[in-house]
């Protein structure tokens, strides 16, 4: 990269390249510290190469996955917090992509921001190398934008990208593996994570009460909902590598359980979910409160403290809570599978509503 390379023409459009080599130069150390086998080069070139290890391996497929932070930004500028976020980019990518059993391999990230501060961009990505580092991925590159006039001085936008690795025959496909009697294994959630921060925004009054101190949180409003999303990837790739019988998987997002929990499941079966089996966090009640929002509207939008759902045999289940246990997770036996409608892909959250 050419550190002398200055244009003051595009300096006075308000783009300073020299800002950017600044940042990079902060960031080598922190892209470095995500290395794993299979990464070749280093930061400078035109794309991240990696080689994957496909020994053992009968029919590689690669899995992909991408996704922003979204609205969740508005808090970051907020605060002037910006170490954080990182990590939920890259857990909206990678938690999707272990959903089919894949295995992470790399990681991109893209930043597009009004004004570049180098520090800010090492904070940023200071995030995201934590959440590549927990969920064993390498971050091999990604983009900087300085965009003024498009974004304020002092926003920017967080989306990634990233590549995962399974064997045909241990994708975990519902159609073929998942069937009525199966149990249903919820694993806990940080807090919101990504998801519904728009309407979170506006029923909270964000932008007035972020720094107000809610005794029922122990903290300011705005530090548990910033906390980032959990990252769910070494506990579902040490099921599968203790041999657990992964009939579906089910990453709680935007839509909450109503939308994503008839994702992982197969034609003709529906989940029954029982919302008093697992703990509801306190800014779940908060945030309804706040709102007035109907129970319904509250699952058919958040997590509600359940953030990643697995389908398995009833003979596996202790296995299982024992392998979430020590990956780091807390989980529950949050419901079953029982048969629905033919050609329906269900979901019943006991005593509040179906889909």
């Amino acid at each position: 990269m050419n550190n002398k390379s200055k244009s003051d023409s595009y300096a006075a459009a308000g783009v300073d390249v020299t800002a950017g080599y600044q940042a990079v130069d902060r960031i080598k150390p922190l892209v470095a510290s995500t290395a794993v086998p299979g990464v070749m080069g280093g930061l400078g070139g035109f794309g991240g190469l990696f080689a994957p290890d496909l020994t053992g391996m009968k029919k590689p497929v690669l899995v992909s996955g991408t996704d922003g932070v979204g609205t969740k930004l508005k808090l970051a500028f907020l605060m002037d917090k910006h170490d954080t976020v990182g990590i939920d980019c890259v857990a909206m990518c990678v938690n999707d992509i272990v959903c089919g059993g894949a295995k992470p391999l790399f990681f991109l990230d893209y930043i597009a921001c009004g004004k570049n501060r180098p520090e800010r961009i090492e904070q940023i990505v200071k995030g995201i190398t934590d959440g590549c580092k927990l969920s064993h991925c390498a971050l091999v590159g990604g983009e900087t934008a300085e965009m003024p006039g498009f974004y304020p001085e002092n926003e920017y936008d967080l989306a990634g990208f990233s590549v995962g690795i399974v064997d045909e025959e241990n994708i975990i496909d519902p159609e073929k593996r998942m069937q009525a009697g199966d149990v249903l294994v919820g694993m806990t959630s940080s807090g919101v994570h990504s998801n519904g921060f728009s309407l979170v925004r506006k029923v909270l009054d964000i932008e007035n009460r972020f720094a107000e101190y809610h005794p029922a949180l122990n903290c300011t409003l705005g530090e548990a909902l910033l906390t980032p999303t959990t990252i769910y990837v070494r506990s579902i790739l040490a099921m599968q590598d203790a041999g657990i019988q992964l009939h579906g998987v089910s990453h709680i997002t935007g839509g909450g359980f109503f939308e994503n929990v008839p994702r992982m499941m197969k034609n003709g079966l529906t989940a029954c979910i029982d919302p008093m089996s697992f703990p509801r966090l306190p800014i779940f009640d908060v945030i309804q409160e706040a709102g007035d929002i109907p129970t319904r509207d509250m699952y058919n939008t958040f997590n509600m403290g359940i953030g990643m759902v697995v389908a398995l045999p009833r003979e596996q289940v202790r296995q299982a809570l024992e392998i979430a246990v020590q990956s780091g997770q807390h989980a529950y036996v949050i419901g079953s599978v029982m048969e629905g409608e033919p050609g329906h892909r269900g979901v019943i959250v006991e005593g509040i509503g179906e889909a």
